[in-house]
């Protein structure tokens, strides 16, 4: 088990919370809610050691998009890099519904 923390700037607050996916083989949850200080962060708690590198180019490219001041749990079970940003997209849309 890996855990990272990454922490970004932010110009787009959260709404409100919400909560998607599963954790299961080949997948992952994200939970995300308001910021408590207009920043971004983000904690991953990874099965597959190793891939930092990854997880930080695939959350700057999301961050970049959305700039989202949000606290973001992702609990991951060895999810592609695809499903991650297709997961962080869902969180960033049940936020506004």
């Amino acid at each position: 088990m890996e855990r990272l923390s990454f922490d970004y700037p932010a110009t787009t607050p959260v709404p409100r919370r919400a909560h998607v996916g599963v954790v299961g083989s080949g997948n992952l949850e994200v939970l995300i809610e308001p910021s408590p200080d207009g920043q971004a962060h983000i904690r991953v708690t990874t099965s597959v050691d190793g891939y930092g590198a990854v997880w930080q180019a695939v959350l700057d490219r999301f961050i970049a998009r959305h700039g989202v001041a949000a606290s973001v749990e992702i609990n991951d079970f060895g999810a592609t890099p695809g499903m991650v940003a297709l997961r962080l997209e869902q969180a960033v849309e049940a936020t506004k519904s």
